[in-house]
């Protein structure tokens, strides 16, 4: 059974920092792309971060690119988001999702789409306010 669990989020100010972990079992992880989606108060589901299975190449939403970085370390089986200079509209519930293929290779829009996303976990609540 395919299990994600998200940690690491908290209350942060404007311009800081936070790194969000999504420990991932149940299934081989090093076999597929996974991303992170957030969902702010009174708003639909949006895609942040995707990365390869590999780790080899990485896809951001134009709202976090260059403030935030995906990676991932598949001895650990978990995947990471470092976000940088967080901004009020940052705040959300973070989540982790696998991808429902294994080993894709394919551009950005393929992991910004959510349909291609079997599994979720239970998020982690971003805040950032002074």
């Amino acid at each position: 059974q395919v299990h994600l669990v998200e940690s690491g989020g908290g209350l942060a100010q404007p311009g800081g920092s936070l790194r969000l972990s999504c420990a991932a079992s149940g299934f081989t992880f090093a076999s597929y792309a996974m991303s992170w989606a957030r969902q702010a108060p009174g708003k639909g589901l949006e895609w942040v971060s995707g990365i390869y299975d590999d780790g080899s190449d990485t896809y951001y939403a134009d709202s976090v690119k260059g403030r935030f970085t995906i990676s991932r370390d598949n001895a650990k089986n978990t995947v990471y988001l470092q976000m940088n200079s967080l901004k009020p509209e940052d705040s959300a519930l973070y989540y982790c999702a696998k991808d429902r293929v294994l080993n894709t290779r394919f551009g950005g829009s393929y992991y910004a789409s959510l349909g291609n996303y079997d599994d979720w976990g239970q998020g982690t609540q971003v805040t950032v306010s002074s």
